[in-house]
């Protein structure tokens, strides 16, 4: 058995709406509260707050009698909160991640549920504290009862609710096809059988309209209501990018996994490779990092091996035909000739055969030689 979120969008009605929005501001109002005082304590005594001490001061809060308001909601995503904090706060600590940031109201706003605090019966969630169901768009049928829910709100105040449930993988049957794809801007990747997907660039289509809808919000007054009303509109066209974006990743994602039963991918220092300004924005469109994290997870589901070389591998550099390396191999080269064979190369062609081959590699000896030596890579499957 293995476990899966499954997403449903959901129109919450008048006195829902009201819940969860006490429901999110006191989430992000013990966050935020307790997110402080810990970095007051380490920052003073150099003492670091488990879960259990942050429970209690969760406790302490709630009996002030000023802070009443938070037993006007269900204590368990309170209680959730703090477990985020606890992970955020390890992950920080053992250097895997950014120290916790505070929580905004004008942001994305989510709250868990466990068990206990809602009921799934017959097709139709309640959650604690509110009599009526949640009226849910069901675009399919959940495998088993939720163990846990998490409902959300975007910036553009679409709700959501993210159940997730326990299913059972069905392997796909094998296949003997092998690919490796070399990924870039021009195409998002190019296979190894020559395939060429064309990037779709979803921010580039929708700048014009977002530039627009920018400029209206910067001349409007703060705190204003027109304000609020630009701020939602620069909101719902980021989401509408976002949901092209995944939607897009998703099919092909998909669609190599189906197809192949080994896919050789290079494992790209995405962050890194942000840092370069002229290519930031172009890098973070095409989402190379979430196509690579979707193939990593479809591939466990359904049998399937997704194989990440070493980032130092010179896929480009390297003939596929002879193994001849060149010495340098700027960007602007789409096409070359190897000296030695006298192959002619397509760039991005000849990147994915070299991967694909390094990829096989792998698989046979468990290493890939980077040119400097055996590096060990990972393999999902």
């Amino acid at each position: 058995m293995a476990k899966r979120a499954y997403k449903y969008r959901f129109y919450p009605t008048t006195e829902q709406a009201e819940l969860l929005a006490r429901t999110f501001g006191c989430v992000r109002f013990v966050y935020n509260s307790l997110l402080n005082w810990r970095t007051e304590e380490f920052q003073k005594k150099q003492r670091r707050i488990g879960y259990c001490a942050a429970s209690a001061q969760l406790s302490a809060l709630k009996k002030q009698p000023e802070l009443a308001f938070l037993n006007e909601v269900s204590c368990v995503p309170l209680q959730q909160c703090l477990r985020h904090q606890q992970v955020a706060l390890k992950n920080f600590f053992e250097g895997r991640a950014r120290y916790p940031t505070f929580r905004k109201k004008r942001i994305h706003q989510s709250a868990e549920f466990t068990a206990s605090a809602f009921k799934y019966r017959d097709g139709e969630l309640f959650l604690a504290k509110s009599s009526e169901p949640l009226n849910i768009r069901w675009s399919r049928a959940l495998p088993s009862a939720p163990s846990t829910v998490t409902v959300s709100r975007d910036a553009t105040g679409r709700y959501f609710v993210s159940c997730l449930c326990e299913f059972e993988p069905h392997a796909l049957p094998v296949t003997p096809k092998m690919v490796g794809i070399d990924m870039g801007l021009k195409d998002l990747f190019v296979t190894s059988d020559g395939v060429h997907t064309r990037n779709a660039r979803h921010t580039a289509k929708y700048a014009s309209r977002l530039a627009l809808a920018q400029r209206r919000l910067s001349r409007k007054k703060l705190g204003s209501a027109n304000r609020a009303k630009a701020r939602q509109k620069v909101a719902r066209i980021h989401a509408r990018i976002t949901d092209c974006r995944l939607d897009g990743l998703h099919k092909l994602s998909r669609r190599l996994i189906n197809e192949n039963q080994v896919v050789c991918v290079e494992n790209l220092a995405v962050k890194n490779m942000m840092r370069n300004p002229r290519l930031s924005k172009a890098i973070a469109d095409a989402g190379w990092g979430e196509l690579v994290r979707q193939l990593q997870y479809k591939s466990a589901w359904a049998g399937r091996q997704v194989v990440a070389i070493d980032r130092w591998f010179p896929s480009s550099k390297r003939c596929s035909g002879c193994g001849f390396v060149m010495d340098s191999m700027p960007l602007s080269v789409r096409s070359w000739v190897c000296p030695q064979c006298k192959a002619e190369h397509d760039r991005d062609v000849n990147a994915a055969l070299n991967i694909k081959a390094a990829g096989l590699a792998v698989l046979a000896l468990g290493a890939n030689v980077s040119g400097t030596g055996q590096v060990p890579v990972s393999c999902s499957q």
